[in-house]
């Protein structure tokens, strides 16, 4: 079974990151409000990344990691801009 991390634009222009084994159903219940919370207020939301994991504790770390990030540290993900990435990176240690 496969889990995932994910990356969703809110309404607003905002991020939210969160983890799931059923990525499809997953957005559709924050599409429709079903989940309540951040995305419920910002609606509708769209996927912008995704990624696979093996577990659910690979997925839940790459989730909690993404969730501390700057925005512009989570639009280079999304943009797979990963020279950016690194030196977003650099400069947080910094």
């Amino acid at each position: 079974m496969a889990f995932h991390a994910y990356i969703l634009r809110c309404n607003d222009g905002s991020f939210y990151a969160g983890h799931t084994e059923d990525l499809e159903g997953r957005i559709a219940q924050h599409d429709q409000g079903l989940i309540g919370g951040y995305t419920a207020i910002r609606r509708p939301v769209t996927l912008v990344w995704t990624e696979n994991f093996g577990t659910r504790d690979e997925a839940l770390t790459a989730e909690r990691r993404i969730k501390g990030w700057s925005r512009a540290k989570k639009q280079a993900l999304i943009d797979g801009d990963w020279e950016r990435l690194k030196l977003l990176a650099r400069n947080r240690q910094g």
